[in-house]
């Protein structure tokens, strides 16, 4: 095994704000070890890659419970959020049965369909934003760009959007890494109340008939196949928290490293029809969710050693999408034209491959086109982080506009 004596620190001192220099010690040092705490962590992009590709996302699988996850053993699905009904927790073949339910509406060309309202939501804030010179982006266009699409797209009432934002900022950390027992008992409340409110929304949505996802969901079949009630609003519920959590961070962390790199910025600025490449990049060099879980179905050998069927793998994706074994010696350079951006490992791979990257990609592709043309020379006033390690990006992004 490579580097044992080496323990990746999580929670060290100004890792939330720049975790890049930690990853980077971690790939030289240790890039596939067991943790002390009892899980693995893989952090080059081949292994990352692979682990992505197969095995399992059920925690019943797991032969060794981490010390963290010790309530899941006595609470089982009740520790998991939407009960682990939703796609995020199953397997095939129940998850291809309701991945295919749910794709079967949430279509590639009912997701294009939205770019002219995309277009319509960023133009408008960007309007606001010229006339007032400044401007929080996240507050006033990285977060409600992707919040107000996903809740017109799945038909939520605006009555309930101020407590959805609540408990679903609440999930979101409920995906830290290590989570206390507080944390998780919090993350089971919000859990439940967001499946309550999306439970309570069934037969009102039935008896509208309204056209939106929500309503289309209720209707899905493929050959006398539907979704229980419980499979239902587990779905909306997740749909909604991951249709706009991460995209928020794509938006934020991705014209803050823009701005960071003026060059870059003026480049997409006089080459729009870059922007597709830039998101691809911009996934890449600050990816949006910084570790996905895996838990080994068989045996794996990684680098000298074997993951044993049943563990907890923890797959550090803002890792192994700067490796430079893979990317080469620039990989902590952000480069909007760079060939093979796309083949970073954000979204995921293989049958959990993100439901919603093609609507992450299309918001992001709008945001940052409209925004380089409508501002020359934006300036950054400043950055705070939201304080996570997973679902991290900036909690405030101030700039000055002309």
């Amino acid at each position: 095994m490579t580097g044992r004596a080496y323990v990746f620190d999580l929670f060290a001192d100004g890792f939330a704000d720049d975790p890049y220099p930690h990853y980077a010690e971690l790939r030289a040092t240790a890039p596939a070890h067991e943790h002390p705490l009892g899980f693995w962590l893989l952090s080059r992009y081949d292994d990352v890659a692979r682990i992505q590709r197969g095995h399992s996302v059920d925690e019943q699988n797991l032969t060794t419970l981490p010390a963290w996850k010790r309530d899941s053993d006595k609470l089982g699905k009740a520790n998991r959020m939407m009960g682990g009904l939703s796609l995020l927790d199953r397997d095939p073949p129940d998850h291809t049965r309701l991945r295919k339910l749910v794709t079967s509406v949430f279509t590639r060309r009912a997701v294009e369909a939205l770019e002219p309202r995309i277009t319509e939501l960023v133009d408008t804030a960007l309007d606001r934003m010229a006339a007032a010179g400044q401007a929080d982006v996240v507050a006033e266009f990285a977060f409600p760009l992707p919040f107000t699409v996903i809740s017109e797209l799945l038909g939520i009432p605006a009555v309930e959007h101020d407590r959805l934002r609540e408990l679903t900022g609440t999930l979101a950390l409920g995906l830290e890494p290590l989570p206390s027992l507080d944390l998780q008992a919090r993350t089971r409340a919000a859990s439940s109340e967001l499946t309550a409110m999306i439970a309570d929304l069934v037969g009102w949505k039935r008896a509208r008939g309204d056209d939106d996802l929500f309503t289309a969901l209720l209707a899905a079949e493929d050959n006398g196949d539907v979704l229980s009630e419980d499979e239902l609003v587990a779905q909306v519920a997740f749909l909604y928290v991951a249709g706009h959590e991460t995209t928020v961070n794509l938006i934020a962390a991705g014209l803050l490293a823009l701005l960071r790199q003026p060059a870059q910025y003026a480049l997409l600025r006089q080459n729009p029809e870059l922007a597709a490449n830039a998101v691809e990049e911009l996934l890449r060099y600050d990816t949006p969710v910084h570790l996905m879980r895996r838990i080994t179905v068989e045996p794996v050998p990684v680098r000298g050693s074997v993951i044993p069927a049943g563990s907890w793998v923890v797959a550090c994706l803002a890792a192994a999408n700067r490796d430079p074994e893979f990317w080469g010696a620039d990989a902590d350079e952000l480069r909007i034209d760079r060939e093979g951006a796309h083949q970073n490992v954000s979204f995921g791979a293989g049958v959990h491959h993100c439901l919603g990257a093609a609507l992450a990609r299309l918001e992001a592709r709008v945001a940052f086109a409209r925004f380089s043309q409508r501002f020359a020379a934006p300036q950054l006033e400043g950055v705070t982080w939201n304080g996570r390690i997973n679902v991290r990006g900036p909690a405030t992004l101030p700039v000055t506009v002309r």
